[in-house]
């Protein structure tokens, strides 16, 4: 335990045991101690030198600040779906730690898209990851998770002809492998307001507010959203692999919670 959270811990066990309850500043600051332990252990999955190989991309990724935003912390169970490179499994397995698990899943439809990261992730033996390819079209978990995490995949999911029905189901079953009080993450590219889902399969971008208008019908809460990624540079009117602004489109980054 960091000397954060003992700190904040303490304070909690002598005003419980002085006055048989615990006041709204000591919640708050046993709550700051958690927080400061986690971002403290993102730093040192950051840090790791395992992952020197993808860590000159994390200032481009904002990787601390996402990371920090979703309110991942050790012991958590993580889903990180349709991973591309394993950028993100990598550096979960580290925050999560030994008592945490980082599940790194592609659906049946995304077989392709697995065929080479998924043994190189398996080859690396990460002993608090399962990566597999999925048999089902939509992620299923044996046991619930903390986080639900997709970066830069959401506007993929209607195209090829699943349109918004496919989404609503996504959707519906992300819920379903979350604890109550889980969080769902979405990063994605955005597409210029009123623009719906227009540009989904042109673009590869997709428009922020109707992800929130899909995500909420589903049952979550908005719990926030962080500007980290954005920028204003970007008019939305270039597709995303567009050399022009390719790594640096405006994207989006929404935090949902399953209701308690």
């Amino acid at each position: 335990m960091t000397a954060a959270k003992l700190a904040g811990a303490a304070l909690a066990a002598l005003l419980i045991a002085t006055t048989g309850s615990v006041p709204a500043d000591a919640k708050q600051a046993a709550a700051q101690g958690r927080k400061a332990g986690a971002e403290a252990q993102i730093a040192k999955a950051l840090a790791d030198p395992a992952r020197a190989d993808q860590a000159t991309d994390d200032a481009r990724r904002k990787a601390a600040e996402v990371l920090a935003f979703s309110g991942v912390k050790p012991g958590d169970r993580v889903i990180d779906f349709l991973p591309g490179q394993g950028y993100w499994t990598r550096i979960f397995t580290g925050v999560v730690g030994p008592k945490g698990h980082v599940l790194a899943l592609w659906p049946a439809a995304a077989a392709k898209y697995a065929e080479k990261p998924l043994p190189e992730l398996k080859a690396r033996n990460l002993a608090n990851v399962t990566a597999e390819l999925q048999t089902a079209a939509l992620p299923t978990v044996d046991q619930p998770v903390d986080l639900f995490w997709t970066v830069q995949n959401y506007h993929d999911i209607p195209n090829k002809g699943v349109g918004e029905t496919g989404l609503n189901a996504f959707n519906a079953a992300v819920f379903k492998t979350l604890k109550p009080g889980g969080v769902y993450i979405v990063i994605d590219h955005a597409d210029a307001a009123g623009s719906g889902m227009t540009g989904t399969e042109t673009l590869h971008r997709i428009d922020p507010a109707v992800v929130k208008q899909q995500v909420l019908a589903a049952g979550f809460k908005f719990e926030g959203s962080s500007n980290v990624l954005a920028n204003p540079a970007d008019d939305h009117k270039a597709k995303v692999f567009d050399p022009a602004i390719r790594g640096r489109t405006d994207q989006f980054v929404f935090k949902f919670r399953k209701p308690r």
